[in-house]
């Protein structure tokens, strides 16, 4: 069965992006050469990318003329992709697949495959996958920048949801690459219980 891991840079504030969308320049403060490491083996090891549909129409605009990092560009030209939208009918970036219910192609999917399935950016996305318990890992690259203002990685929940700590990595740039493993709902609810008879 395949792991379901979401792959996204956040400010230490907790922001993903700046107050206008695609205002990634918190990237600047995290990308070197071990971030730039770190995605090549995403490209070594996935067998499928998935992105929401903002994230997709904009990742489609940069990566198939991208001059840069051509061989970080080779492998999002080349992979397996998948967007979520009620809205798109058709997708024109290579090798790239719709689905409208993302929740029951992704379930499918992880069911018959065996390799990492990555979600990139998409935290609109990583919100409804986490609540429908889809979501194995969580790798979070902590940008050293406070922004101060922008968009949440994370949406407002109803409760808590324990993570799993696997990894805590500082990296090159001074930024920090955590790795939490996700519990499945069973797990969570036994989490629970055992911290209400602590208190």
């Amino acid at each position: 069965m395949g792991r379901l891991i979401v792959w996204n840079i956040a400010s230490v504030d907790g922001y993903f992006e700046g107050a206008q969308q695609w205002d990634l320049r918190l990237h600047e403060h995290i990308w070197g050469e071990d971030l730039r490491q770190l995605s090549l083996r995403f490209g070594e090891e996935l067998g499928l990318l998935v992105f929401g549909r903002v994230t997709y129409e904009g990742m489609a605009a940069h990566w198939p003329d991208a001059d840069d990092e051509s061989e970080i560009a080779e492998y999002m030209n080349a992979a397996p992709k998948l967007v979520a939208s009620r809205t798109l009918t058709t997708a024109t970036w290579h090798n790239t697949e719709v689905a409208a219910d993302i929740v029951d192609e992704l379930s499918r999917r992880k069911r018959v495959d065996e390799r990492p399935i990555y979600v990139f950016g998409s935290a609109l996305l990583t919100d409804s996958l986490l609540q429908a318990g889809l979501v194995d890992e969580l790798l979070i690259g902590i940008a050293p920048v406070i922004l101060g203002e922008g968009t949440p990685l994370f949406k407002p929940a109803a409760s808590p949801l324990p993570l799993q700590l696997v990894e805590a990595r500082a990296i090159d740039t001074g930024g920090v690459l955590l790795r939490y493993a996700v519990p499945s709902a069973e797990q969570t609810s036994r989490i629970e219980r055992h911290a209400e008879r602590d208190v």
